[in-house]
């Protein structure tokens, strides 16, 4: 009798948790579940941010502007770094648009376990439901940063500057596919991580910073000759920002078809992340 109620129960329950799955048990379908909780993180982290500021969301405005004021005062007039013939204002806004986004998707979701620990520790819903809901927060915030860099965009044409916007601006939604995969796979590969390694977070900023003196972010792609520009081309967010400046100031030195090799890294990263991530959450509450 007692076995029949158990059987009884069990057939009613909508979810089991055990302490050990398969690397390859992913529980995907629990993010769909879940979508509301996902949306509710979203709005937390975008008002949340700049909630107790005086200017408030104007930072998203604010952050961009002066970010290429001085990229352009620095490598611009006093560098003089080559932006294959267009204005440094637009060229550096235009890299510095891409890669914010990349680089606070990383930033943001590499402290998913140690930064939330307190809030995993009391209830169950999907782990990966954190660092999703920071990536596509920071999609609001690219749309901000966007809608500037359209602004800077129609006024330097208007006053004839030569930039050519063309066809590939429909690309733009693969752009941040990518970009979004990319910022996510390694940002909870470093998250996992740090649930030992706390020093592996220190290094993320850090890190960070060094890789954008390694994307064509404040110089382009043809000004780099010789050994080093296969290091370059090894990057993949060398080719989201040289196609995200052809989209829309009409000038690279590369071909659109390098974004299948950014899509595959992305792809592999992810899926690395993924089941990294799956591992971890199993026993991070005992190290973290």
């Amino acid at each position: 009798m007692t076995t029949e109620l158990k059987t009884t129960e069990q057939e009613n329950w909508s979810l089991v948790i055990r302490p050990q799955r398969a690397w390859w048990d992913l529980h995907l379908g629990d993010l769909w579940r879940y979508r509301d909780l996902v949306w509710m993180f979203v709005w937390r982290d975008f008002v949340a941010y700049y909630k107790q500021t005086i200017l408030g969301p104007l930072w998203y405005l604010i952050q961009p502007i002066l970010t290429t004021v001085v990229f352009t005062v620095i490598f611009g007039n006093i560098a003089q770094l080559s932006t294959d013939g267009l204005p440094p204002f637009l060229f550096y806004l235009a890299g510095n648009t891409v890669w914010t986004y990349f680089s606070a998707s990383l930033t943001s979701t590499s402290n998913t376990f140690t930064g939330n620990a307190g809030l995993f520790g009391k209830v169950y819903f999907p782990r990966l439901a954190m660092p999703v809901s920071v990536v596509i927060s920071q999609v609001i915030s690219f749309g901000i940063r966007f809608f500037v860099f359209l602004g800077f965009l129609f006024y330097f044409m208007a006053s004839g500057a030569d930039v050519r916007p063309n066809w590939w601006i429909l690309i733009l939604p693969v752009l941040l596919f990518i970009m979004a995969g990319l910022g996510l796979g390694s940002g909870i590969i470093v998250s996992s991580l740090t649930t030992k390694y706390r020093d592996l977070q220190q290094l993320v900023t850090f890190g960070v910073q060094l890789l954008m003196y390694g994307t064509p972010v404040i110089y382009p792609l043809s000004s780099i000759t010789g050994g080093w520009r296969w290091l370059i081309l090894a990057n993949p967010m060398t080719p989201v920002v040289e196609v995200f400046r052809l989209a829309f100031l009409g000038v690279s030195a590369m071909s659109p078809v390098y974004l299948l090799y950014s899509l595959a890294f992305m792809v592999l990263v992810l899926l690395i992340g993924v089941l990294i991530f799956n591992r971890v959450e199993n026993n991070f509450m005992d190290t973290v």
